[in-house]
Protein backbone atom coordinates (compact mmCIF):
# COMPACT_ATOMS: atom_id res chain seq x y z
CA UNK A 1 0.00 0.00 0.00
CA UNK A 2 2.80 2.41 0.97
CA UNK A 3 4.70 1.50 -2.19
CA UNK A 4 1.72 2.36 -4.43
CA UNK A 5 1.32 5.72 -2.68
CA UNK A 6 5.01 6.51 -3.21
CA UNK A 7 4.78 5.58 -6.90
CA UNK A 8 1.70 7.82 -7.28
CA UNK A 9 3.47 10.73 -5.56
CA UNK A 10 6.50 10.35 -7.85
CA UNK A 11 4.18 10.30 -10.87
CA UNK A 12 2.42 13.47 -9.73
CA UNK A 13 5.78 15.16 -9.16
CA UNK A 14 7.02 14.17 -12.63
CA UNK A 15 3.96 15.76 -14.21
CA UNK A 16 5.10 19.17 -12.98
CA UNK A 17 7.03 21.20 -15.56
CA UNK A 18 10.11 21.78 -13.38
CA UNK A 19 11.94 23.85 -16.01
CA UNK A 20 8.99 26.24 -16.14
CA UNK A 21 8.92 26.50 -12.33
CA UNK A 22 12.70 27.09 -12.09
CA UNK A 23 12.57 29.95 -14.63
CA UNK A 24 9.80 31.66 -12.65
CA UNK A 25 11.78 31.18 -9.42
CA UNK A 26 14.92 32.63 -11.03
CA UNK A 27 13.01 35.76 -12.10
CA UNK A 28 11.60 36.06 -8.55
CA UNK A 29 15.13 35.95 -7.12
CA UNK A 30 16.31 38.66 -9.53
CA UNK A 31 13.29 40.74 -8.57
CA UNK A 32 14.04 40.41 -4.83
CA UNK A 33 17.72 41.30 -5.30
CA UNK A 34 16.86 44.46 -7.21
CA UNK A 35 13.99 45.37 -4.90
CA UNK A 36 16.32 45.08 -1.89
CA UNK A 37 18.76 47.48 -3.55
CA UNK A 38 15.98 49.87 -4.61
CA UNK A 39 14.53 50.03 -1.08
CA UNK A 40 17.72 50.08 1.00
CA UNK A 41 19.44 53.27 -0.12
CA UNK A 42 20.77 55.84 2.38
CA UNK A 43 17.50 57.80 2.26
CA UNK A 44 15.03 54.92 1.75
CA UNK A 45 13.57 54.49 5.26
CA UNK A 46 10.04 55.15 4.02
CA UNK A 47 10.13 52.36 1.40
CA UNK A 48 12.31 49.78 3.20
CA UNK A 49 9.29 47.85 4.62
CA UNK A 50 8.16 47.20 1.04
CA UNK A 51 10.88 44.55 0.67
CA UNK A 52 9.41 42.58 3.60
CA UNK A 53 5.93 42.99 2.14
CA UNK A 54 7.12 41.65 -1.20
CA UNK A 55 8.45 38.54 0.55
CA UNK A 56 4.97 38.00 1.98
CA UNK A 57 3.25 38.51 -1.38
CA UNK A 58 5.75 36.18 -3.02
CA UNK A 59 5.00 33.45 -0.47
CA UNK A 60 1.26 33.87 -1.03
CA UNK A 61 1.88 34.01 -4.77
CA UNK A 62 3.65 30.64 -4.83
CA UNK A 63 0.83 29.13 -2.76
CA UNK A 64 -1.64 30.45 -5.33
CA UNK A 65 0.58 29.07 -8.12
CA UNK A 66 0.52 25.51 -6.78
CA UNK A 67 -3.19 25.67 -5.92
CA UNK A 68 -3.94 26.72 -9.52
CA UNK A 69 -1.64 23.95 -10.76
CA UNK A 70 -3.49 21.26 -8.84
CA UNK A 71 -6.96 22.50 -9.87
CA UNK A 72 -8.05 21.15 -13.24
CA UNK A 73 -8.14 24.16 -15.58
CA UNK A 74 -11.38 22.77 -17.08
CA UNK A 75 -13.08 23.93 -13.86
CA UNK A 76 -11.82 27.46 -14.61
CA UNK A 77 -13.63 27.32 -17.94
CA UNK A 78 -16.90 26.46 -16.22
CA UNK A 79 -16.72 29.35 -13.75
CA UNK A 80 -14.98 31.90 -16.01
CA UNK A 81 -18.17 33.92 -16.59
CA UNK A 82 -18.72 34.33 -12.84
CA UNK A 83 -15.10 35.35 -12.21
CA UNK A 84 -15.51 37.95 -14.97
CA UNK A 85 -18.80 39.28 -13.56
CA UNK A 86 -17.33 39.60 -10.04
CA UNK A 87 -14.32 41.52 -11.39
CA UNK A 88 -16.56 43.73 -13.49
CA UNK A 89 -18.61 44.48 -10.36
CA UNK A 90 -15.39 45.34 -8.50
CA UNK A 91 -14.44 47.74 -11.30
CA UNK A 92 -17.85 49.41 -11.09
CA UNK A 93 -17.51 49.73 -7.31
CA UNK A 94 -14.05 51.29 -7.75
CA UNK A 95 -15.45 53.83 -10.21
CA UNK A 96 -17.81 55.25 -7.55
CA UNK A 97 -16.28 54.35 -4.17
CA UNK A 98 -12.65 53.46 -4.87
CA UNK A 99 -9.58 54.82 -3.10
CA UNK A 100 -8.15 57.93 -4.80
CA UNK A 101 -4.36 58.18 -4.99
CA UNK A 102 -2.09 60.17 -7.31
CA UNK A 103 -5.13 61.61 -9.07
CA UNK A 104 -6.61 58.23 -10.00
CA UNK A 105 -9.41 56.12 -8.52
CA UNK A 106 -8.11 52.58 -9.02
CA UNK A 107 -8.11 50.81 -5.65
CA UNK A 108 -10.42 49.29 -3.05
CA UNK A 109 -8.95 49.91 0.39
CA UNK A 110 -9.21 46.95 2.79
CA UNK A 111 -7.01 48.62 5.40
CA UNK A 112 -4.20 46.05 5.40
CA UNK A 113 -4.22 45.79 1.60
CA UNK A 114 -5.23 47.94 -1.36
CA UNK A 115 -6.82 45.80 -4.05
CA UNK A 116 -6.66 46.93 -7.68
CA UNK A 117 -9.52 45.25 -9.60
CA UNK A 118 -8.06 46.20 -12.99
CA UNK A 119 -5.15 43.82 -12.33
CA UNK A 120 -7.28 40.75 -11.64
CA UNK A 121 -9.61 41.74 -14.49
CA UNK A 122 -6.76 40.94 -16.90
CA UNK A 123 -6.81 37.33 -15.74
CA UNK A 124 -10.62 37.17 -15.68
CA UNK A 125 -10.67 38.47 -19.26
CA UNK A 126 -8.16 35.81 -20.34
CA UNK A 127 -10.26 33.03 -18.77
CA UNK A 128 -13.54 34.11 -20.34
CA UNK A 129 -12.10 34.89 -23.77
CA UNK A 130 -10.31 31.53 -23.81
CA UNK A 131 -13.63 29.82 -23.03
CA UNK A 132 -15.62 31.77 -25.63
CA UNK A 133 -13.02 31.54 -28.40
CA UNK A 134 -12.43 27.82 -27.82
CA UNK A 135 -16.10 27.24 -28.68
CA UNK A 136 -15.96 29.27 -31.88
CA UNK A 137 -16.04 27.08 -34.98
CA UNK A 138 -14.27 29.27 -37.53
CA UNK A 139 -13.77 28.73 -41.24
CA UNK A 140 -10.36 28.79 -42.91
CA UNK A 141 -10.81 32.52 -43.47
CA UNK A 142 -11.19 33.26 -39.74
CA UNK A 143 -13.90 34.76 -37.55
CA UNK A 144 -16.38 37.15 -39.05
CA UNK A 145 -18.31 40.03 -37.48
CA UNK A 146 -20.96 37.71 -36.01
CA UNK A 147 -18.39 35.56 -34.19
CA UNK A 148 -16.47 38.63 -32.97
CA UNK A 149 -19.38 40.59 -31.50
CA UNK A 150 -19.59 38.90 -28.10
CA UNK A 151 -15.78 38.68 -27.49
CA UNK A 152 -15.45 42.38 -28.34
CA UNK A 153 -18.23 43.32 -25.91
CA UNK A 154 -16.49 41.24 -23.21
CA UNK A 155 -13.28 43.16 -23.95
CA UNK A 156 -14.69 46.68 -24.30
CA UNK A 157 -16.69 46.70 -21.03
CA UNK A 158 -13.67 46.52 -18.67
CA UNK A 159 -11.57 48.60 -21.08
CA UNK A 160 -14.04 51.50 -20.83
CA UNK A 161 -14.27 51.30 -17.03
CA UNK A 162 -10.49 51.19 -16.57
CA UNK A 163 -9.86 54.11 -18.94
CA UNK A 164 -12.44 56.11 -16.99
CA UNK A 165 -10.51 55.67 -13.67
CA UNK A 166 -8.32 57.06 -15.44
CA UNK A 167 -5.76 54.35 -16.18
CA UNK A 168 -5.00 54.37 -19.89
CA UNK A 169 -1.93 52.14 -19.44
CA UNK A 170 -3.89 49.27 -17.88
CA UNK A 171 -6.71 49.83 -20.36
CA UNK A 172 -4.25 49.42 -23.23
CA UNK A 173 -2.93 46.25 -21.58
CA UNK A 174 -6.46 44.81 -21.53
CA UNK A 175 -6.89 45.73 -25.20
CA UNK A 176 -3.51 44.24 -26.15
CA UNK A 177 -4.11 40.97 -24.29
CA UNK A 178 -7.66 40.51 -25.56
CA UNK A 179 -6.76 41.62 -29.09
CA UNK A 180 -3.82 39.21 -29.22
CA UNK A 181 -6.01 36.28 -28.16
CA UNK A 182 -8.61 37.16 -30.82
CA UNK A 183 -5.93 37.47 -33.52
CA UNK A 184 -4.43 34.15 -32.44
CA UNK A 185 -7.82 32.51 -33.03
CA UNK A 186 -7.82 34.10 -36.51
CA UNK A 187 -9.91 36.94 -37.92
CA UNK A 188 -10.99 37.59 -41.51
CA UNK A 189 -8.56 39.86 -43.35
CA UNK A 190 -11.35 42.19 -44.49
CA UNK A 191 -12.29 42.89 -40.86
CA UNK A 192 -8.66 43.51 -39.91
CA UNK A 193 -8.35 46.00 -42.77
CA UNK A 194 -11.48 47.85 -41.63
CA UNK A 195 -10.19 47.99 -38.03
CA UNK A 196 -6.80 49.41 -39.12
CA UNK A 197 -8.46 52.07 -41.29
CA UNK A 198 -10.89 52.97 -38.47
CA UNK A 199 -8.01 53.42 -36.00
CA UNK A 200 -6.12 55.68 -38.43
CA UNK A 201 -9.24 57.79 -39.11
CA UNK A 202 -10.24 57.99 -35.43
CA UNK A 203 -6.73 58.80 -34.11
CA UNK A 204 -6.98 62.62 -34.53
CA UNK A 205 -10.40 62.70 -32.80
CA UNK A 206 -9.10 60.47 -29.99
CA UNK A 207 -6.16 62.83 -29.50
CA UNK A 208 -8.37 65.90 -29.43
CA UNK A 209 -11.32 64.65 -27.36
CA UNK A 210 -10.40 61.25 -25.86
CA UNK A 211 -7.08 61.90 -24.12
CA UNK A 212 -6.70 63.96 -20.95
CA UNK A 213 -4.13 66.73 -20.84
CA UNK A 214 -1.59 64.77 -18.79
CA UNK A 215 -1.90 61.81 -21.20
CA UNK A 216 -1.14 64.11 -24.13
CA UNK A 217 1.85 65.47 -22.21
CA UNK A 218 3.21 61.94 -21.74
CA UNK A 219 3.16 61.34 -25.48
CA UNK A 220 4.70 64.74 -26.24
CA UNK A 221 7.34 64.14 -23.57
CA UNK A 222 8.13 60.77 -25.13
CA UNK A 223 8.78 62.52 -28.43
CA UNK A 224 11.06 65.11 -26.82
CA UNK A 225 11.79 64.61 -23.08
CA UNK A 226 14.46 67.35 -23.00
CA UNK A 227 11.80 70.05 -23.57
CA UNK A 228 10.88 69.82 -19.88
CA UNK A 229 13.79 68.04 -18.14
CA UNK A 230 12.68 68.96 -14.61
CA UNK A 231 9.00 68.38 -15.17
CA UNK A 232 7.25 65.90 -17.48
CA UNK A 233 10.52 64.69 -19.00
CA UNK A 234 12.26 64.03 -15.67
CA UNK A 235 11.29 60.35 -15.27
CA UNK A 236 12.30 59.39 -18.80
CA UNK A 237 15.63 61.22 -18.62
CA UNK A 238 16.61 59.76 -15.24
CA UNK A 239 15.65 56.26 -16.35
CA UNK A 240 17.75 56.45 -19.51
CA UNK A 241 20.70 57.82 -17.52
CA UNK A 242 20.41 54.86 -15.13
CA UNK A 243 20.21 52.30 -17.95
CA UNK A 244 23.08 53.85 -19.93
CA UNK A 245 25.39 54.38 -16.97
CA UNK A 246 25.32 50.64 -16.19
CA UNK A 247 27.33 49.97 -19.36
CA UNK A 248 28.46 46.35 -19.86
CA UNK A 249 28.91 44.91 -16.35
CA UNK A 250 27.08 47.50 -14.24
CA UNK A 251 28.13 49.53 -11.22
CA UNK A 252 27.58 46.69 -8.76
CA UNK A 253 24.94 45.70 -6.22
CA UNK A 254 23.65 48.76 -4.29
CA UNK A 255 26.15 51.02 -6.08
CA UNK A 256 23.82 52.59 -8.62
CA UNK A 257 23.90 56.36 -8.13
CA UNK A 258 20.56 57.06 -9.84
CA UNK A 259 18.67 54.60 -7.62
CA UNK A 260 20.62 54.90 -4.36
CA UNK A 261 20.56 58.72 -4.40
CA UNK A 262 16.87 58.68 -5.37
CA UNK A 263 17.14 60.45 -8.70
CA UNK A 264 15.24 57.54 -10.22
CA UNK A 265 11.47 57.77 -9.51
CA UNK A 266 9.27 54.78 -8.63
CA UNK A 267 12.41 52.66 -8.63
CA UNK A 268 10.71 49.77 -6.79
CA UNK A 269 7.76 49.48 -9.19
CA UNK A 270 7.65 50.88 -12.74
CA UNK A 271 11.42 51.50 -12.99
CA UNK A 272 12.78 48.34 -11.37
CA UNK A 273 14.40 47.40 -14.71
CA UNK A 274 16.34 50.68 -14.61
CA UNK A 275 17.81 49.62 -11.24
CA UNK A 276 18.73 46.25 -12.73
CA UNK A 277 20.40 47.84 -15.77
CA UNK A 278 22.36 50.37 -13.73
CA UNK A 279 23.71 47.92 -11.17
CA UNK A 280 24.17 44.81 -13.35
CA UNK A 281 24.69 46.39 -16.75
CA UNK A 282 24.07 44.94 -20.20
CA UNK A 283 25.00 41.45 -19.00
CA UNK A 284 22.44 41.42 -16.18
CA UNK A 285 19.76 42.98 -18.38
CA UNK A 286 20.26 40.41 -21.14
CA UNK A 287 20.30 37.51 -18.67
CA UNK A 288 16.93 38.69 -17.37
CA UNK A 289 15.61 39.07 -20.92
CA UNK A 290 16.92 35.57 -21.65
CA UNK A 291 14.94 34.16 -18.71
CA UNK A 292 11.78 35.85 -19.99
CA UNK A 293 12.45 34.34 -23.44
CA UNK A 294 12.85 30.90 -21.84
CA UNK A 295 9.55 31.46 -20.05
CA UNK A 296 7.82 32.22 -23.37
CA UNK A 297 9.38 29.21 -25.14
CA UNK A 298 8.35 26.86 -22.34
CA UNK A 299 4.89 28.44 -22.23
CA UNK A 300 4.41 28.01 -25.98
CA UNK A 301 5.45 24.37 -25.65
CA UNK A 302 2.78 23.93 -22.99
CA UNK A 303 0.19 25.53 -25.29
CA UNK A 304 1.14 23.28 -28.21
CA UNK A 305 0.99 20.14 -26.07
CA UNK A 306 -2.24 21.05 -24.26
CA UNK A 307 -5.02 18.47 -24.31
CA UNK A 308 -7.67 20.81 -25.78
CA UNK A 309 -8.27 24.16 -27.47
CA UNK A 310 -9.33 25.86 -24.24
CA UNK A 311 -6.03 24.93 -22.58
CA UNK A 312 -4.08 26.23 -25.57
CA UNK A 313 -5.95 29.56 -25.59
CA UNK A 314 -5.66 29.91 -21.82
CA UNK A 315 -1.89 29.40 -22.13
CA UNK A 316 -1.62 31.91 -24.98
CA UNK A 317 -3.62 34.47 -22.97
CA UNK A 318 -1.31 34.19 -19.95
CA UNK A 319 1.76 34.46 -22.21
CA UNK A 320 0.26 37.58 -23.84
CA UNK A 321 -0.26 39.03 -20.35
CA UNK A 322 3.40 38.53 -19.42
CA UNK A 323 4.73 39.56 -22.85
CA UNK A 324 2.85 42.86 -23.18
CA UNK A 325 3.71 43.92 -19.63
CA UNK A 326 7.38 43.11 -20.20
CA UNK A 327 7.43 44.76 -23.63
CA UNK A 328 5.78 48.00 -22.50
CA UNK A 329 7.70 48.26 -19.21
CA UNK A 330 11.14 47.73 -20.73
CA UNK A 331 10.29 49.88 -23.76
CA UNK A 332 9.19 52.60 -21.34
CA UNK A 333 12.34 52.62 -19.19
CA UNK A 334 14.74 52.68 -22.15
CA UNK A 335 12.84 55.48 -23.90
CA UNK A 336 11.26 53.55 -26.78
CA UNK A 337 7.67 53.93 -25.50
CA UNK A 338 5.77 56.62 -23.54
CA UNK A 339 5.86 56.27 -19.75
CA UNK A 340 2.75 54.54 -18.37
CA UNK A 341 2.12 52.80 -15.07
CA UNK A 342 2.80 49.21 -16.18
CA UNK A 343 4.79 46.95 -13.79
CA UNK A 344 7.38 44.39 -14.87
CA UNK A 345 5.96 40.91 -14.10
CA UNK A 346 7.71 38.96 -11.30
CA UNK A 347 10.17 41.81 -10.65
CA UNK A 348 8.20 44.96 -9.75
CA UNK A 349 6.82 45.48 -6.26
CA UNK A 350 3.05 45.09 -5.89
CA UNK A 351 0.63 42.67 -4.24
CA UNK A 352 -2.14 42.72 -6.86
CA UNK A 353 0.32 42.40 -9.73
CA UNK A 354 2.32 39.58 -8.09
CA UNK A 355 -0.74 37.52 -7.14
CA UNK A 356 -2.33 37.96 -10.58
CA UNK A 357 0.87 37.01 -12.37
CA UNK A 358 1.47 33.93 -10.20
CA UNK A 359 -2.16 32.85 -10.57
CA UNK A 360 -1.89 33.17 -14.35
CA UNK A 361 1.35 31.20 -14.45
CA UNK A 362 -0.29 28.65 -12.16
CA UNK A 363 -3.02 28.16 -14.78
CA UNK A 364 -0.31 27.63 -17.39
CA UNK A 365 1.26 25.07 -15.06
CA UNK A 366 -2.16 23.41 -14.69
CA UNK A 367 -2.34 22.96 -18.46
CA UNK A 368 1.17 21.45 -18.44
CA UNK A 369 0.30 19.23 -15.47
CA UNK A 370 -2.50 17.57 -17.44
CA UNK A 371 -0.81 17.20 -20.81
CA UNK A 372 -0.09 13.50 -20.13
CA UNK A 373 -3.66 12.56 -19.26
CA UNK A 374 -4.54 11.61 -22.85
Amino acid sequence: MDLSIQVEERTLFKRLDLNFILVIFALNVIGLINLYSATHGPHSLEVEPLFISQFMWLGIGWSVFFICTLIDYAIVGRIAIWIYIINLGALLYTTFFGKVALGAQRWIDFGFFRYQPSETMKLALIMLLAKILSNRATTGFGMGLKELTFPLIILLLPFGLVVEQPDLGTGMMLAAIGGSMILFTKVKKSILAVVVIAIIVAAPAAWQFGLREYQKNRILTFMSPTNDPRGTGYNSIQSKIAVGSGRFLGKGFRKGTQSQLEFLPERHTDFIYSVLSEEHGFVGSMMTMGLFCMLFVLGLRIAVNSRDKFGALLSVGVLCYVFWHMFVNIGMVIGLLPIVGVPLPLLSYGGSSMLTTMAGLGLLSSVAYRRYLF
